[in-house]
């Protein structure tokens, strides 16, 4: 139940900062949920009232699945032409990481229950710090503006840089060329970013 209503939770709440802040918001808005995910899943090691223990892990929960839909909120703008790629190996990173955590944390004698749970909650707090580091050129980062540049600061130049020169005489570049002119909303409704460079939007038939 918590994975049918908290993953859509995460992606909305993805638009929604996207709208208002941008890429940006968007990263913000992963790092809160995971964050507070991992807080959660570390309180619910430590409390000793049940009560607590299931509103904690109902947080928990949420918080968990809420992140996944922020992730794939951002995921389709890394890489218009290696999206499926990108899409494979993060679902696979998940699965991986969660058969990783419970071999360390639950699969041990060393630990108990509560206190995997509470180092679990620390590994997903530290985990989540990198996101901070992701840095558009085109949109910046959580801490840093974007570009300066007019052309490198661009979406048409981020994503046409995938192709070759000789896959753009083919024209096989146009459809990225389609999505950077659709990922402007990226920049958000009050967060400044790169002008457009001049004569770089597809011609449309």
């Amino acid at each position: 139940m918590a994975n049918l209503l908290a993953r859509p939770f995460g992606g909305f709440t993805s638009d929604y900062m996207a709208k208002r802040f941008g890429m940006r918001g968007r990263l913000w808005n992963l790092w809160l949920l995971q964050t507070a995910g991992g807080l959660c899943c570390l309180c619910l090691g430590l409390v000793s009232s049940l009560p607590l223990a299931i509103t904690f892990m109902m947080l928990f929960s949420i918080g968990a699945q809420a992140a996944c839909g922020a992730t794939f909120g951002i995921i389709p703008f890394i890489s218009r032409r290696s999206l499926g790629i990108i899409s494979g190996m993060t679902g696979a990173g998940g699965n991986f990481g969660s058969g990783l955590t419970q071999l360390i944390f639950f699969a041990n004698a060393s630990f108990s229950t509560e206190k995997g749970l509470t180092y679990m909650g620390i590994m997903i707090m530290l985990v989540t710090i990198p996101v901070s580091f992701v840095h558009f050129p085109q949109w910046g980062s959580m801490f840093f503006p974007p570009s300066q540049d007019i052309v490198k600061g661009s979406e048409e130049h981020y994503y046409v840089s995938e192709w070759t020169e000789e896959e753009k005489q083919k024209g096989m570049h146009q459809a990225s060329l389609k999505f950077a002119e659709n990922s402007r909303s990226e920049r958000g409704g009050k967060v400044a970013s790169a002008p457009t460079p001049p004569a770089n939007t597809p011609n449309h038939v």
